[in-house]
């Protein structure tokens, strides 16, 4: 008989005691199964996250630096694809019950755990991560390139803005389009400007964070949303786009220098709008930064 997968568990709780008594049910619960790191601070778990090795969080909310709700919308945002257990006290049962809502796999109360119960929601919210990511990656993403198609992005934008308006940021959104593509396709044939929407995406990839949602919305056009951390990060990602498009072009078939138009929108919190909207914005920019290759003089 195999053994079982060790599954490496961040705990997140800032009482010694319930911590102590997580760490002894998970070890009466199977032998060797689990393995627990503990944090007492919700940055430093957050740090933990950006490495690899963690499957499962567990994640008390009230905790020295970060308290209720916003607790677990700021890990959902850095690690949107780890599953996260809410642990809460009897007082604070309701604010378990809306984590499971906003996208945590569970709650449990503290002083009603065993041993079993937790070791089986620790299980069970593993394997409706895994499935919840397959059935995403098979209705939500482009085939292509392997990002999300527009359906998911009007799908998972609902999310993104409620974590901007709890955490008072702005969510950056961008539309962005592959300059002279039909000239690509005309000049090059299909196959290459496949292959250059590829890399295009893989440049996305290299400059956006793991949190962000990346998007191939249709044709040769492609739509980002990303939590801004200050007012300054929407030129910064565009400089580094704009470089890593430049150090990937030598990998691409086609024009020797590719380019991009993009546009880019700043959702606002204490002005909210719809995602239409603010795609509609994002896009009339793109649009205007075409124009203005085109015709430098205008």
């Amino acid at each position: 008989m195999m053994p079982e997968e060790r599954i490496n568990i961040l705990m997140v709780e800032d009482n010694p005691g319930d911590a102590r008594l997580i760490r002894e049910m998970l070890a009466e619960a199977n032998e060797g199964s689990f393995s627990v790191e503990h944090v007492s601070q919700l940055s430093t778990g957050l740090e933990r996250l950006t490495q690899s090795g963690i499957k499962m969080v567990l994640l008390d909310l009230s905790l020295p630096d970060s308290h209720g709700l916003n607790t677990f919308t700021q890990l959902h945002a850095h690690a949107s694809d780890i599953p996260v257990i809410i642990l809460t006290g009897l007082d604070d049962e309701t604010l378990g019950q809306i984590a499971v809502r906003e996208g945590a796999q569970d709650y449990l109360v503290k002083g009603q755990i065993t041993s079993l119960t937790l070791a089986r929601a620790i299980r069970f919210a593993i394997e409706r991560q895994r499935l919840l990511a397959e059935l995403n990656t098979k209705s939500l993403m482009d085939p292509l390139t392997n990002l999300y198609n527009r359906r998911a992005v009007f799908a998972m934008a609902d999310r993104q803005i409620r974590i901007a308006n709890r955490s008072q940021r702005s969510l950056l959104t961008l539309f962005i389009d592959v300059d002279n593509f039909k000239q690509i396709n005309d000049s090059f044939g299909h196959q290459a400007g496949d292959k250059v929407l590829q890399e295009v995406a893989n440049v996305l990839r290299d400059t956006f964070r793991h949190s962000d949602i990346l998007a191939r919305i249709g044709g040769d056009e492609f739509a980002i949303l990303a939590i801004e951390l200050n007012n300054k990060d929407g030129e910064a990602v565009i400089k580094r786009l704009r470089q890593n498009l430049k150090n990937r072009t030598g990998q691409m078939p086609g024009p020797s220098q590719l380019s991009l138009s993009i546009g880019l929108a700043r959702y606002d919190a204490t002005q909210p709008c719809s995602l239409e909207e603010l795609l509609g914005l994002a896009d009339a920019r793109m649009y205007a930064e075409k124009r203005r290759k085109s015709d430098p003089g205008a």
